[in-house]
């Protein structure tokens, strides 16, 4: 669950890391889908020696997280057996505290929606009530399913946030979270492990480990806010400080409207005010404006768009910031060749 990664990465080979190890045979197991994955191949994807694999699948297996596949055809040795993942024994729970709603859903170690629950909240109320709202959240899924062995919570919310120490920042508009240690309190309530991470990291690790594509990549988030998160080298990029892509308070307009950061002329207020006037045509340019800049800053290949306001018309936020970025291609800065999709 606190996976970083769209790429598996070197294993270790030592007892200390052994979870850690086993998690990234999983990620290959779930990566390969109900075809399954020979322990050869898991020892060239992990990095891991041959022995190592063999003694981590056999105790998955008698966890009862994978089981076998038959085997592979002999290309001259002995047929390779093949392992595939049970996806339905084990799940967890992901839950998103947007600034004015809460949705929970509990899915399987494939990653498949079980359940989904959405209600009202309000980011703005006291802190012990926000927590009470998540954790029935949570113990609520778990009952609709009690047979249904939960492994931990998977929180995103806004940002910015402290991503190793599950402590949050001051979310815009909200500075009374600031330093709130969401992930222990949500875990203490619960009785879970909790991972916690800013809503548009999620958001492109979910991406990348869905088939998205490869290469590097800004998934740009417009809801109630504006944030980026930023797939880079195969990986979702956080930062020294676990602080990246707060891609909404970047200034555009020095003079501009005041922002819930307490700048002036950010993308996101610009934004939201365009929308709030009804010129989405404006909206779009401002947030194609930003989504140039990334860019020509960080030369990606593709900007993908998503959130309630560009889901309310995508054909014109696609256009609008297709539009600005071509423009910036054709006076000779970076842009050519990027695809924009929601």
């Amino acid at each position: 669950m606190n996976r970083s990664r769209t790429k598996t990465p070197a294993g270790v080979n030592l007892p200390a890391l052994r979870h850690h190890n086993a998690a990234l045979v999983l990620d290959l197991l779930r990566a390969a889908g109900a075809e399954g994955i020979s322990r050869l191949e898991l020892a060239e994807g992990t990095g891991l020696t041959p022995q190592a694999v063999s003694k981590i699948t056999a105790r998955l297996r008698e966890d009862g997280l994978a089981a076998g596949a038959g085997l592979r055809p002999s290309t001259g040795g002995k047929p390779r057996t093949v392992l595939r993942l049970v996806p339905d024994a084990q799940f967890a729970v992901g839950l998103h505290l947007d600034r004015d709603g809460l949705t929970a859903v509990l899915v399987d170690l494939a990653g498949r929606p079980v359940a989904v629950t959405t209600a009202p909240l309000d980011l703005g109320a006291p802190a012990e009530r926000v927590l009470a709202d998540a954790a029935d959240a949570v113990r609520d899924l778990c009952a609709a399913e009690p047979h249904k062995p939960v492994l931990g919570v998977g929180v995103a919310v806004p940002g910015p946030l402290d991503h190793r120490d599950g402590v949050l920042h001051r979310v815009t508009g909200f500075p009374q979270w600031d330093g709130y240690p969401l992930r222990a309190a949500l875990a203490e309530r619960t009785g879970l492990p909790v991972v916690l991470d800013k809503d548009t990291n999620a958001a492109a690790l979910a991406l990348a480990l869905g088939g998205a594509g490869g290469g590097d990549f800004a998934y740009l988030h417009l809801g109630t806010g504006l944030g980026a998160g930023l797939v880079l080298g195969g990986e979702v990029h956080r930062g020294a400080r676990t602080g990246a892509g707060e891609f909404g308070h970047q200034t555009l307009q020095l003079d501009g409207p005041l922002c819930g950061c307490g700048g002036r002329g950010c993308i996101e207020a610009l934004c939201l005010a365009a929308e709030a006037r009804g010129d989405r045509g404006e909206a779009a340019r401002v947030l194609g404006t930003g989504a140039a800049n990334l860019v020509g800053l960080l030369d990606i290949d593709r900007v993908v768009l998503g959130g309630r306001t560009v889901a309310a018309d995508e054909d014109a936020y696609v256009r609008g910031v297709r539009a600005v970025i071509e423009e910036r291609a054709a006076r000779g800065g970076a842009g050519g060749g990027v695809t924009v999709t929601v």
